[in-house]
């Protein structure tokens, strides 16, 4: 059975009784539109189970298209995927680990998919310690998207995989990660949330 957020069956509900209340005391044919938004409602809050991979490796923490990989002056390396309104907006956490810091940060709400909206966008922001390593990743709003919620506090403990928060409508997800880690992930590439790998941790003579 297809879980659905509670958000989602909130508005399909609100969304039907306008729709009943049109078609009753105007026209019938005037709630058809609102049901077409309703079920809409539905499907975009879907939140399916997923079952992460084995192994040390990081997963993708949202449904979408990686459209950037890049390395910073920090020497962290930042994958960015970016999430339309048909994917699952479920966010996830990469990797198992301690939430270290929890931080929301006001913004702008730019078009996601723009380089811009990693810096300048609304967001809250996870610190992972996973086994040593210090991951980050962040939740931006959109274009759209103007609420993002989050289902876990500092000094949580997350496994990988785990969810960890809900952007609503298009949004940006974008993870920061140390040398410990190969990218596996490619621009271009569409990855599934808790699935999908991302990166794996690196293995190397003379490098733990």
């Amino acid at each position: 059975m297809l879980r659905i957020i509670s958000d989602g069956i909130n508005y399909a509900c609100g969304l039907t009784l306008a729709g009943l209340i049109l078609s009753y005391f105007f026209n019938p044919y005037l709630g058809i539109p609102l049901y077409v938004i309703a079920l809409f409602c539905l499907w975009f809050f879907r939140d399916p189970e997923r079952k992460p991979p084995s192994g040390d490796v990081m997963v993708a923490p949202a449904d979408g298209k990686v459209i950037s990989i890049r390395k910073g002056s920090d020497e962290l390396v930042r994958v960015s995927i970016f999430l339309n309104i048909f994917n699952v907006h479920v966010a996830r956490s990469p990797a198992a680990g301690r939430i270290c810091r929890l931080t929301y940060t006001k913004g702008k709400f730019r078009v996601a998919s723009l380089e811009a909206a990693s810096v300048e966008n609304e967001k809250s922001t996870f610190e992972l310690d996973a086994s040593g390593s210090r991951v980050v990743f962040s939740l931006v709003a959109g274009l759209i998207a103007r609420r993002i919620v989050t289902y876990k506090s500092s000094g949580d403990t997350v496994a990988i995989g785990e969810r960890v928060g809900l952007i609503k409508f298009g949004s940006r997800v974008d993870v920061f990660m140390g040398p410990e880690w190969d990218i596996a992930a490619q621009t271009g590439q569409n990855v599934t949330a808790g699935v999908s790998v991302i990166a794996r941790r690196a293995v190397a003579e003379g490098r733990e």
